[in-house]
């Protein structure tokens, strides 16, 4: 029955991606893959052929090499992460790091209510990461960790990314005024240079990895996807990166995920309290920038200088460009004609980085402890 009740389960994620349009690259593939492991005698998972003879099954074969082997396929996925990203916007007005960094908190806040509730450290550690709102980095954390909820948390991770449009606004409406939500910011960039945007990933990959050497998969990756981009003379790879690499890894990731949401072990209430505690980190996260935003504009009334538009604050996650978007669409609805994208875009994208770095973080710190 519990298996059949799965089956079903994968049948929701194929609608929430198709119908719903729900991250649907993912979603689709990991639903569909659900149903694969869910069904007797599956022969997409190892088997014993007439009780003598090992068969291989594809999805363990490619989970237990892709993921558990090397964490490979998330690692590569952010290759081509790295080259969507513009890093732009930020480069040119650097005080937006600070909110970024800000916007982690609800990973720390969820890690320890997860603790409260009775999960060890290392699964608390990873059902946290999900409050990133980065779903590559969710799975390789708990992979590293070795969190036996790995599908539960990627599952958890990518259906809160879908759902920035529904709880980001309400989050961001509970901490803020109408008046704050119309504050007007001017948008008087500094150019950025070829030079700095060519030096910016290489810095921060060696920054990071002094600091974080357990961040250095990550960031390096993230970073050499970027600087395929800005170097201007790799065109056809940075194309091939954002397009071809990024969509094929995404689809073998979701099927490949999909050997852990076998019925013993994802039917449960462990499931049920994991996505309430992905919920609560993703929440916190966008709070916690918001917050912060509004304590910096305590220091900017003490200077005598314009205050920012707080609800930028909430753009500090991983979800790029979905929560920068929300977030100036808020703004046009609380005063029409307010324009916030380009500062949204720029903390937006600091969260990407901030994100990978807070992983990395994490696996330090725990693995430390364990």
């Amino acid at each position: 029955m519990a298996a059949a009740d799965h089956v079903r389960s994968g049948d929701l994620s194929d609608l929430a991606g198709c119908k719903k349009g729900y991250e649907p690259s993912l979603l689709l593939p990991l639903g569909f893959g659900a149903i694969l492991v869910n069904l007797p005698y599956s022969g997409v998972i190892d088997q014993m052929v007439q009780g003598k003879v090992p068969a291989a099954g594809i999805i363990e074969w490619l989970f237990k090499t892709g993921i558990e082997a090397s964490e490979a396929m998330p690692i590569l996925l952010f290759i081509g992460i790295g080259a969507m990203i513009d890093f732009g916007p930020l480069l040119s007005q650097p005080v937006l790091f600070l909110f970024g960094a800000a916007a982690q908190f609800g990973i720390f806040a969820a890690i320890l209510i997860a603790c409260m509730m009775g999960f060890d450290l290392k699964d608390a550690a990873s059902i946290g990461i999900i409050g990133a709102a980065d779903g590559p980095t969710s799975i390789l954390v708990s992979q590293v960790l070795g969190s036996s909820y790995m599908g539960p948390i990627a599952v958890a991770a990518y259906s809160y990314m879908a759902l920035v449009p529904i709880i980001q606004p309400f989050a961001i409406r509970l901490v803020t005024t109408h008046k704050e939500r119309c504050i007007h910011m001017e948008y008087n960039p500094k150019s950025v240079n070829k030079t700095l945007r060519i030096a910016f990933p290489i810095a921060v990959t060696i920054i990071v990895g002094l600091i974080s050497p357990q961040s250095v998969a990550l960031v390096g990756f993230l970073m050499f996807g970027n600087l395929l981009r800005e170097c201007s003379v790799l065109n056809s790879l940075s194309q091939a990166a954002q397009n071809e690499l990024a969509n094929l890894i995404t689809l073998l990731l979701g099927i490949t995920i999909s050997f852990s949401m076998q019925a013993e072990k994802f039917v449960n209430a462990a499931t049920l309290m994991i996505m309430a505690l992905g919920l609560v980190a993703f929440v916190f996260d966008t709070i916690g920038g918001v917050l912060f935003a509004k304590l910096v504009n305590v220091f900017l009334k003490m200077a005598g200088k314009k205050p920012v538009n707080p609800m930028i604050g909430g753009c500090g996650i991983s979800a790029f460009p979905m929560s920068s978007r929300v977030v100036q669409r808020m703004a046009a609805q609380e005063e029409p004609g307010n324009i916030i994208l380009m500062q949204a875009a720029g903390t937006n994208v600091s969260g990407q980085v901030a994100s990978v770095i807070a992983g990395g973080l994490v696996i330090s710190i725990v693995t430390q402890y364990l």
